[in-house]
């Protein structure tokens, strides 16, 4: 079984949190999850970019730290449906508060990304 090689500093709450929630898709993945999008084929359509192995990957730790519970049904072919626990639901106004921050700061984002653009290629 995996050993960490630097313990979980608990703390500090923002040590836990970026070991529970700190990817660049499980944000994405619980807002999904809370719109209604339920099924790992719906999520790699919705989230551009992730990849079906990063998916799953972060599929099981979020429900490995009881963020996400699983429904497995038994049919041909399998079929599998993620909601949010009632832990992944308390994350719900976090999520929401850094999506809101998030398109406020996108304006500015992009200037100053345009402008290390501009300074390299002088």
């Amino acid at each position: 079984m995996y050993q960490r090689k630097i313990p979980i500093d608990y703390n500090c709450g923002l040590n836990v949190a970026m070991e529970v929630v700190g990817s660049k898709w499980k944000f994405c993945l619980l807002d999904e999850i809370s719109k209604g999008i339920k099924r790992p084929k719906d999520l790699v359509n919705a989230i551009t970019d992730i990849s079906k192995r990063v998916l799953q990957s972060q599929l099981k730790e979020l429900e490995f730290h009881g963020l996400l519970g699983k429904t497995v049904y038994n049919e041909i072919p399998l079929r599998v449906e993620y909601f949010l626990t009632e832990t992944g639901e308390s994350l719900l106004p976090l999520i929401s508060a850094i999506d809101k921050w998030g398109l406020e700061f996108a304006p500015q984002l992009k200037i100053i990304l345009e402008n290390q653009i501009i300074e390299v290629e002088s």
